[in-house]
């Protein structure tokens, strides 16, 4: 099975400052991958290595087996579903406009725009008839999430890509929007880079989980032989777990 997304020997420094030495991960088709981390470990920004945000001092990030470096970084970026904490929605669009933003920019008939807006709202539990023209100031913190993951959704993005999107929920939303993220990515069988500082959402949302410090790939492993895993970084994070 060829590789969605794969890290070559990746670096990446500010100055003197290293971010990320030497990285090397691949992520196939289907397979969410967590990096887990603390403040500063160089998960963020390995993740947006993928979209083409940052580039690589040394080594090579690749999409699809392409080297970020050689993509259209605009047909890049739409190929990659991004999800951050603040959602980011633009204010001025409806729900339903705010969805259909990369498909229409991919020129696809409105009725089809409006077909796969109306999937994703039933989809997330978010019903068409109640959400479609709503603004994003109309909406629960919640609500405005599982918009920003229909958004991701739209186009049939081949690399979704979450920055610890669930961070600022209340405990029972989070809890929701992690079991319909568990759901989704079930049922559609996509490929996603999730990044979390919470070992209790890399254990229940990955499939593999690259546990990072100070720019190090520190932990490559299953959920399962993750809670074997020897080292002091992957000790800490277990003892979080209860």
């Amino acid at each position: 099975m060829s590789a969605v997304v794969e890290f070559r020997n990746v670096s990446y420094r500010i100055g003197a400052k290293q971010i990320l030495s030497n990285l090397n991960l691949s992520v196939e088709q289907g397979q969410t991958l967590v990096l887990l981390g603390r403040s500063g470990s160089g998960k963020t920004t390995a993740l947006r290595m993928v979209n083409g945000l940052v580039q690589p001092t040394e080594g090579q990030v690749l999409v699809e087996g392409k080297p970020t470096s050689e993509w259209d970084l605009i047909r890049l970026r739409r190929r990659s579903g991004y999800v951050i904490q603040d959602v980011g929605l633009f204010p001025h669009f409806t729900v339903a406009r705010n969805i259909g933003l990369v498909p229409r920019l991919e020129g696809w008939a409105p009725d089809a725009i409006e077909q796969r807006v109306r999937e994703l709202l039933v989809m997330l539990e978010l019903p068409p008839e109640q959400f479609l023209n709503r603004y994003p100031r109309e909406l629960s913190g919640g609500q405005r999430q599982r918009v920003g993951v229909a958004r991701a959704l739209a186009a049939n993005q081949q690399a979704l890509l979450f920055d610890e999107p669930f961070g600022a929920l209340d405990p029972v939303t989070r809890h929701e929007i992690q079991q319909q993220f568990l759901r989704i990515s079930r049922t559609l069988g996509k490929t996603s880079l999730f990044v979390t500082h919470d070992p209790r959402e890399a254990m229940l949302l990955a499939t593999h989980i690259a546990l990072l410090r100070e720019g190090r790939l520190d932990v490559l492993e299953e959920p399962a032989n993750f809670l074997r895993a020897a080292g002091e970084e992957a000790q800490a994070f277990r003892a979080c777990l209860g």
